[in-house]
């Protein structure tokens, strides 16, 4: 992947920002769908290239890995399939909304993330490239205003990377192949937050 520039990255997570705003369910209490023999084995949080685009929170990488490993774990660890899979991310980019920006402003979260899935049996990676996803905030009655004015870093952080896992999980079951399932039990596309 290229590096760009933090206001590249912000324009791109403006105008993204402009059209997309929606987060994962509450589902976690539910029983999770299927996803035929796949069971979590490592779970990886890569931070070395994060950018964090203005205007931003800061966050360190410890923390972002420790609220998406957290949160890839809450997700994954429910499904008891019979074969291992790896699951790596690498956080590219991100941005807190701070606080004290004016309401007109109302500034949003994003987290940007790339994805890879491996077959720990077959020693393989199941896809050829990254799959990215830029997640927001869940729109709510604290994050309408700008959850900077409303919640912590922490609560933005573990609201990012909830949807995060939640993303990454559609897009396994948009490939029930990987995991033993017919086709015909393939997901819904999720659509797209870029």
């Amino acid at each position: 992947m290229t590096h760009s520039t933090p206001l590249r990255w912000l324009a791109a997570l403006m105008i993204t920002a402009l059209v997309a705003a929606c987060g994962a369910p509450n589902d976690l209490g539910e029983p999770p769908p299927d996803l035929g023999d796949f069971r979590l084995g490592h779970n990886i949080v890569v931070t070395e290239n994060m950018e964090m685009v203005p205007i931003s929170r800061p966050a360190t990488e410890e923390e972002w890995k420790a609220a998406l490993t957290r949160a890839i774990d809450e997700r994954f660890g429910r499904f008891e399939g019979d074969k291992l899979y790896h699951i790596g991310i690498n956080i590219d980019a991100y941005a807190l909304a701070p606080p004290g920006i004016p309401v007109v402003v109302s500034p949003k979260s994003v987290l940007v993330i790339s994805a890879n899935i491996w077959d720990d049996a077959a020693g393989v990676k199941l896809h050829d490239e990254p799959r990215q996803f830029t997640v927001f905030e869940s729109l709510s009655g604290a994050t309408v205003v700008g959850s900077g004015l409303t919640q912590t870093k922490e609560e933005q952080m573990a609201n990012l990377s909830r949807n995060a896992a939640y993303y990454v999980q559609r897009w396994l079951q948009e490939n029930p192949e990987w995991f033993g399932l017919p086709a015909r039990r393939r997901a819904p596309a999720i659509e797209e937050q870029r």
